[in-house]
């Protein structure tokens, strides 16, 4: 049994100019090598095959029935070498079954996915993709586990084996049931705080608003605490009740539950958005499907206003 791993490509590069040229000297010049180092490598693979390989005659050198043998997997092997260098393959998303992991909150999911799914239906129908539950503090071991190809967060804690790009900015906005509420706009401090709030939090106790409001001498009255955004709906059609969530997230759900969106009525801020991605696992084609969905369901910051 041959020890492969004390053996070098050159010398199968050594064997194939041997075998078509049959001649040390044509084989040296086709490798832009001297005779003695052809020769040199020919006795290392005559010891590894235990064979002569080539003999020398009158008609040049002729291969023994070992190289015969060896003749076709070697070429076969070389081809394969030289392709997987040469060769990068173009991924064409009409064509690709591909599979994309992407990980972000659900918020994100909520706003930015679908757009994502409906794209990929129309331009990659045989691509799948899997939401992962995300968020800044997660991102990082979900990456080195290979569960993600890609995220979304609010305001990274960016590391360096990790690209990334900004690719939006959002806010927050209260949703709300204005009938059940009894309630007209714009929405006043008063209001915002007698009000029933749904808190929507992953630890299921505090968020930004009773962070601000503590900073202004107020406090909120929580009476439900949720761990999804995507619940909020039913909790609030037909209830006298608010929540804060990510404008984002509260226009989507907007949409599709008849339900209104309007301004807080203390300052909660802004935040940046970023795609993350790691260098030797991009796909240029997914991240920009990626970046044209959000930069689609992100708010213009600069026109929000109360209704």
């Amino acid at each position: 049994m041959v020890d492969i791993s004390r053996l070098d490509f050159n010398l199968a590069t050594t064997f194939l100019a041997l075998w078509e040229e049959r001649s040390v000297s044509r084989a040296a010049r086709r490798l832009s090598l001297s005779q003695s180092a052809v020769s040199a490598s020919l006795a290392r693979l005559r010891e590894a095959a235990d064979d002569p390989l080539f003999v020398r005659t009158r008609d040049g050198m002729q291969p023994t029935p070992r190289a015969i043998a060896m003749a076709e997997p070697l070429q076969n092997g070389a081809t394969l070498i030289q392709t997987a260098f040469s060769t990068v393959t173009a991924f064409d998303p009409a064509t690709s079954r591909q599979h994309f992991s992407l990980g972000m909150s659900d918020d994100f999911q909520i706003a930015a996915g679908p757009l994502i799914a409906k794209r990929l239906a129309a331009e990659a129908p045989r691509v799948s993709v899997t939401f992962r539950q995300a968020n800044k503090h997660r991102v990082e071991v979900l990456f080195e586990a290979g569960d993600i190809d890609f995220a979304v967060v609010a305001q990274p804690n960016i590391r360096s084996g990790l690209q990334h790009q900004e690719i939006g900015q959002s806010g927050y906005a209260c949703l709300l049931d204005p009938a059940a509420c009894g309630l007209t706009f714009p929405l006043t401090l008063e209001d915002y705080l007698t009000l029933p709030h749904l808190l929507v939090s992953f630890s299921g106790r505090e968020g930004i608003v009773d962070h601000v409001l503590k900073t202004l001498g107020h406090a909120r009255r929580v009476q439900s605490a949720l761990t999804h955004f995507s619940a909020l709906p039913p909790f609030l059609i037909g209830t006298r009740a608010i929540a804060t969530l990510p404008l984002h997230a509260a226009q989507s759900l907007a949409a599709v539950s008849g339900l209104t969106v309007c301004a807080a009525p203390i300052d909660l801020g802004q935040y940046s958005v970023s795609l993350l991605w790691q260098r030797t696992a991009d796909n240029l084609w997914m991240r920009q499907i990626i970046s044209d969905a959000f930069r689609e369901a992100l708010p213009n910051m600069e026109t929000i206003c109360p209704p």
